[in-house]
């Protein structure tokens, strides 16, 4: 992670703490042994930082290992109509046609890769006792800010999930295998991100910060359809913090940590800390398979509303030239792009990954002011919608009113492959429909149940019949 390398007092902690796997088993007996660890702020700095390692993942072929964050793309941009896979083939193939199985490798490894930051983060929390009185809001509030975009996460993805709040003993294997309701899961995740919005200055970009999550509260309450005026609120709060539009749309994915970035996940090439998603969207290993290359649906979009971004948002593979590859986040350099890369193997990239930035504030501003309904008129919805409109070297809007589905356009644009696609169509009411039309038309059989993902049978397996499985799988 830039910046953030694991100092040596963790290899400490990570002994005693294993793997998520460790954690996940039915008597997770390692646990006691790294909350006993901790003494000072020193410490509790050092298992803060191994929570963005945790969300980082491994940049690794091995399925072994949690692929957090790398594997993202699978579970959420090509399940919705704007990615898919070239040969059709294996695991990442039942993300493109919803033919997932609840034995799907990359659906258990985010699952698990996720409830182990929550771990991470839970382990801060319990030695917050040993915090010195200057730093224990701000070390509270970015555990409870990595928590809650877990669980934000997971709770989306596979619905009624186990609430996990404190580091388990062993014995509590019960907490870890017994659902709850979906409604109690965005509960916690509220009050943890009032607690980070209370404990948080604007320091990081990289880390959790009163910005990042007052823009993720925004969007939970988006999500949970209610709150719109505390989500508008939020989202004029980030707007008076002086983050801005970079003026060059390349700028945003290329300049990291620029002026947009609200929060972002760090990765530096050719080493460990390094990724290789990019190069799974660009098909660089071999040229044979590859995965996540964008639909004829999504470019018609781009090509039709995308404006300046259309370069920097998909190009032609220049090796197959009937495929067409994602360009946000190239490992690689592209003169015609003005892009120059610094990796020497693109299977170990640099390229930050976007959470949260300043054009999708402006559009979530759109939204909370247009609080559930289809139209909006107001200008300072109109303001900020142009904002984004005019920095792709569009004109603004041209009748005075922003319909539901130019906003939803206009977010599938302008944060076209950031994983955004699916959720918006959830949260907008229009998942069923659009994918349903969609995977007609590509050979796929989406039905309602494929909104949640399976839980992993693994689980279920180890719960000796405690946790139970979504319809449909």
């Amino acid at each position: 992670m830039k910046n953030l390398k694991v100092i040596i007092v963790l290899g400490i902690l990570l002994s005693t703490i294993t793997s998520c796997e460790d954690y996940l088993t039915p008597a997770p007996s390692s646990v006691l042994n790294g909350v006993t660890f901790f003494e000072n702020d020193e410490d509790l700095e050092a298992a803060l930082i191994n929570m963005y390692d945790g969300i980082q993942g491994v940049n690794s072929t091995s399925t072994n290992d949690n692929h957090a964050l790398q594997y993202e793309f699978y579970i959420t941009e090509m399940r919705s109509d704007n990615t898919r896979t070239k040969s059709n083939e294996g695991e990442a193939a039942q993300f493109e046609f919803y033919t997932i199985t609840a034995t799907n490798g990359i659906v258990a490894d985010y699952y698990i890769s996720f409830y182990n930051v929550i771990f991470r983060a839970n382990t801060v929390l319990a030695n917050l006792d040993v915090a010195s009185d200057e730093n224990r809001a701000k070390i509270e509030g970015e555990a409870k800010f990595v928590r809650a975009y877990a669980y934000f996460n997971l709770v989306r993805l596979y619905g009624d999930i186990p609430l996990v709040q404190s580091v388990i003993s062993p014995g509590d294997t019960n907490v870890q295998y017994t659902r709850v309701a979906s409604s109690e899961v965005y509960d916690l995740i509220e009050s943890d991100l009032l607690t980070a919005i209370d404990g948080l200055d604007n320091t990081y970009k990289s880390r959790g910060s009163k910005a990042a999550a007052q823009a993720l509260l925004a969007k939970v309450y988006l999500t949970e359809g209610t709150n719109y005026l505390e989500a508008q609120i939020l989202c004029e709060e980030v707007m008076g913090s002086g983050f801005m539009l970079e003026p060059n749309f390349k700028d945003v994915f290329y300049n990291e940590l620029n002026n947009e970035i609200i929060f972002a996940i760090g990765y530096l090439e050719d080493s460990q800390d390094s990724q290789n998603f990019s190069a799974e969207w660009l098909n660089a290993v071999g040229r044979t398979s590859g995965v996540n290359y964008t639909t004829a649906d999504v470019r018609a979009v781009i090509d039709e509303l995308g404006g300046d971004r259309k370069p920097y948002s998909y190009r032609v593979d220049i090796e197959q030239p009937t495929q067409f590859q994602v360009v946000k986040f190239l490992p690689e350099s592209d003169d015609s792009l003005g892009i120059t890369s610094t990796v020497t193997d693109r299977t170990k990239a640099g390229n930050d990954w976007i959470v949260l930035r300043y054009a999708d504030v402006l559009l979530m501003h759109v939204e909370a002011i247009m609080a559930g309904g289809n139209s909006t008129s107001a200008q300072s919805a109109l303001d900020s919608f142009e904002e984004i409109r005019l920095r792709a070297g569009l004109l603004g809007d041209d009748d005075g009113t922003i319909t539901k589905q130019e906003l939803l356009d206009e977010r599938r644009v302008e944060l076209a492959f950031e994983n955004q696609r699916f959720f918006d169509l959830v949260r907008f009411g229009e998942a069923q429909s659009v994918l349903s039309a969609f995977s007609t038309a590509t050979g796929g059989s989406f039905t309602a149940t494929d909104l949640l993902l399976p839980i992993p049978q693994r689980e279920i397996n180890l719960s000796n019949g405690v946790l139970t499985q979504n319809p449909g799988y």
